[in-house]
């Protein structure tokens, strides 16, 4: 079902403004005809002009758009040669309406006939100018919409591209964590098994959508922390505080489970003790959103990296959530925070 367009949208403007401006023109004749003049065939003959500059000016209009579609320049020297010729029609046209109506009588000589010329040649001229400025006024405004599109599009192109490093990067590492497992305990191992698959039925539902509640990354980060916690047992320690209402806050999808991915490989896995990670979700004092992912460490071991994850998570963030959405990666204390903040959609 197409989408109803506006009613001013599907008015038609052009039979509007071609019918408002010709039918000036003959009320502008009976205003200036002195009273006793005012007669029928007058008005007639003003109708008459009416018929005459629609149609002369419709077929003007056809051969002036097909330019103007075409991309050929109408340039002054064409209208110049084209405005005596309609001025030149209509005032024949006019002409064998007084022949035929004789509003004032039989005509006399030719000394109306410049000054007829010149107005018509003017009324083309006037014609002309409004049509070409809205004419290209609307063909300015198509060729903005057509380059926002554009942008639109090559903006969801880069947005589908980042997706699809994520899941790769993320499969990648989970096949590991299964194969590292499968000659130790086979149990553990299917076990592992079952938790990847649910991981990969949300990746591959919520790689639709530019955005997912809080709540589904969350349970999606539990799949996968359940895998690595078969994989290092006690040295994986986890703690999650989701603060009330945030269930529905809407995070681009998969961006979490990078961040916690980042935190087991140089927290747990890069120390013999292993480390807690921490997930804490907050709603801050200026209404932003706060998601912070910490784990024993430092940021050194970020030196050697290509950081991968973390520049596709900040570039989905911006693409996504625009400006007011960040990553920022710091180490307090023995503790390295990687900080999302999140403007909340409406």
């Amino acid at each position: 079902m197409t989408e109803r367009r506006p009613l001013p949208a599907r008015l038609p403007w052009y039979w509007i403004f071609q019918l408002a401006g010709w039918n000036f023109l003959p009320l502008l004749m009976v205003a200036m005809t002195p009273s006793a003049e005012r007669t029928l065939a007058a008005i007639a003959i003003g109708y008459w002009g009416v018929a005459g500059g629609l149609l002369i000016s419709h077929l003007w209009r056809r051969f002036l758009k097909r330019r103007i579609a075409n991309r050929v320049r109408v340039s002054w020297k064409t209208i110049a040669i084209a405005l005596p010729l309609l001025s030149a029609v209509h005032t024949a046209i006019q002409t064998v309406g007084y022949f035929v109506i004789k509003p004032f009588g039989e005509i006399h000589g030719a000394g109306w006939l410049p000054g007829a010329l010149l107005f018509w040649w003017g009324v083309y001229l006037v014609w002309t100018i409004f049509y070409m400025l809205v004419a290209y006024l609307r063909r300015n405004a198509r060729l903005e919409a057509e380059a926002l599109q554009l942008q639109l599009s090559a903006k969801e192109a880069e947005l589908r591209a980042l997706q699809a490093q994520v899941n790769p990067h993320f499969f990648f590492n989970s096949m590991n964590s299964v194969r590292a497992l499968v000659y130790q305990d086979q149990d553990a191992a299917a076990q592992m098994i079952d938790q990847l698959a649910s991981v990969m039925r949300y990746a591959l539902q919520s790689g639709h959508h530019d955005t997912v509640p809080l709540a589904a990354e969350i349970e999606a980060v539990q799949a996968y922390l359940a895998i690595e916690k078969i994989r290092f047992e006690e040295r994986l320690r986890i703690a999650i505080d989701i603060g009330p209402g945030m269930d529905a806050v809407r995070i681009p999808p998969m961006t979490l489970q990078t961040l916690v991915e980042n935190a087991v490989k140089y927290g747990v896995e890069a120390s013999p003790t292993g480390s807690d990670i921490r997930i804490r979700a907050w709603r801050d004092t200026d209404q932003a959103v706060r998601i912070d992912i910490a784990n024993h460490g430092a940021l050194a071991p970020f030196t050697d990296s290509t950081r991968v994850g973390l520049a596709n998570t900040r570039q989905r963030l911006a693409l996504i959530l625009g400006a007011g959405a960040r990553l920022d990666l710091t180490e307090d204390g023995g503790w390295v925070r990687a900080t999302m903040t999140v403007p909340e959609l409406p």
